[in-house]
């Protein structure tokens, strides 16, 4: 599954690169995210727990950064198992650019499901992909802005 959006926030481009490298404001917006611990600069580790339909998970898995371009942008590639519901795994371009006073944060992100999650259908997953990505990007400019 294939998702590109992009989201306008009221901060800079700096601020809103520093929040998506930190673990404390990714475990506030990550929905169902119970644990985001930094082992390294570019590696951290998460725990979340994610309902898809009838299908409710608790992944563990690992999270790299990779083409490093602060403050304007990296990749994310993540990995995470479920256990008996299967496996995800995500890796997304991400890119800040300035927009008036604030920064316009745009993704292009590819998702695998395998498993009992694949199961489910199609359209569950890529109805609740974009509720978890909507949700995500809501909690974060909120957290970022401080409201």
């Amino acid at each position: 599954m294939d998702m590109s959006s992009s989201v306008r926030i009221e901060a800079s481009r700096e601020d809103i690169y520093a929040a998506l490298n930190d673990p404390q404001i990714l475990e506030q917006c990550i929905p169902g995210c119970e644990r985001m611990t930094k082992v390294s600069d570019t590696e951290f580790r998460a725990a979340v727990t994610a309902k898809v339909g009838p299908v409710k998970a608790g992944f563990v898995g690992d999270v790299t950064l990779s083409d490093i371009d602060p403050p304007n942008g990296y990749t994310i590639t993540g990995q995470g198992k479920g256990g008996p519901a299967g496996f995800a795994k995500m890796s997304a371009q991400v890119r800040l650019e300035p927009d008036g006073a604030g920064t316009r944060l745009y993704y292009d992100a590819h998702v695998d499901i395998g498993e009992k999650l694949a199961q489910v259908g199609s359209r569950l997953i890529n109805s609740t992909a974009k509720k978890f990505t909507g949700d995500f990007f809501s909690k974060f400019a909120q957290v970022v802005v401080g409201d």
